[in-house]
């Protein structure tokens, strides 16, 4: 397989994608991110890698740390971690606070805002510092100990995190976290405002791929949770667009207001694209049409 030709090829046709789409500003620090960088890496399941466009350039990863720290969340503590968030899609923006009144404090599922907290929570609980934790871990899977947290977007996201403090103090009401909210949305800040890049998010969903197993041969996830939260990932990865999201491209994937989006290929291997241009549900354009394209061209879809 030609892999570096397949990137060019998918790459171009995304670029043909009629819909423009804008840069996040609503974290200032977002904003000042190059509308035209547009990068794609893929790694293979026994750990090489492929690239093209701006694959190698860091990028604020935002919601596609959620991935990591529920996987690590479910590692260290286990199935009890759903007892506090829900597994189903929301059906409203991923900073709505509507529907957790009603449904007594637990979010609908960990990959919208308010279930994402849930989950750093739980993770702080277990290991004592939640950021450091989805820190070593992407470190660790992308062989890259220059990873690391960008505190320019972190500060700015604490700035402007009024909704986001608004849930978690929502969700403190009802008893669903056990640690202080002050605390919580520090670490939640930290692993969202991790700067990687399309080559250190490939290697690092590779666990995914591998059905649970590291990058160092160990095992990360049963067999079972792994293929749970690739469906978790179907149904919820990508905001109230994951109907759209997986009859486009029919794959597992988070994606992040940074523009980038992590897609899962159970038993091949996984894919990151990088453009910051989003779509109104906050998806990268291009990174959806790429993506597209890739399945469309190879078959690569779990359907």
């Amino acid at each position: 397989m030609d892999y570096q030709g397949l990137l060019h090829e998918v790459m171009a046709e995304a670029l043909r994608e009629p819909g423009r789409g804008r840069v996040a500003d609503y974290i200032p620090a977002l904003a000042v991110a190059d509308p035209t960088a547009f990068g794609m890496a893929i790694a293979t399941v026994d750990g090489e890698v492929y690239g093209a466009g701006d694959w190698e350039q860091p990028f604020s990863i935002q919601s596609v740390s959620k991935l990591f720290s529920l996987a690590l969340a479910l590692a260290e503590g286990g199935e009890q971690l759903w007892q506090g968030v829900g597994r189903e899609p929301s059906g409203n923006p991923y900073n709505s606070l509507v529907q957790l009144e009603s449904e007594n404090g637990i979010p609908r599922n960990p990959f919208i805002n308010a279930g994402a907290i849930v989950v750093t929570d739980r993770l702080l609980e277990l290991t004592g510092d939640a950021g450091t934790a989805v820190k070593d871990f992407l470190r660790a899977e992308s062989r890259n100990e220059a990873l690391d947290i960008d505190e320019s977007v972190a500060v700015s996201e604490a700035l402007h995190g009024h909704r986001n403090a608004a849930l978690a103090h929502f969700i403190a009401s009802y008893g669903n976290l056990r640690n202080p909210v002050e605390s919580v949305l520090s670490h939640y800040y930290a692993h969202c405002a991790l700067a990687a890049s399309c080559r250190d998010m490939a290697l690092a969903g590779l666990f995914l791929a591998r059905h649970g197993i590291r990058a160092d041969g160990s095992r990360l996830l049963t067999r079972s949770e792994a293929k749970r939260v690739n469906a978790v990932l179907l149904t919820c990865g990508t905001y109230d667009a994951a109907g759209q999201f997986a009859f486009r491209v029919g794959l597992p994937g988070k994606s992040g207001v940074g523009g980038g989006i992590l897609a899962v290929l159970p038993g091949r291997g996984a894919v990151c694209v990088w453009s910051p241009p989003l779509d109104a549900t906050g998806n990268s354009v291009r990174g959806v049409a790429a993506l597209d394209a890739l399945t469309t061209a190879t078959g690569w879809s779990v359907f």
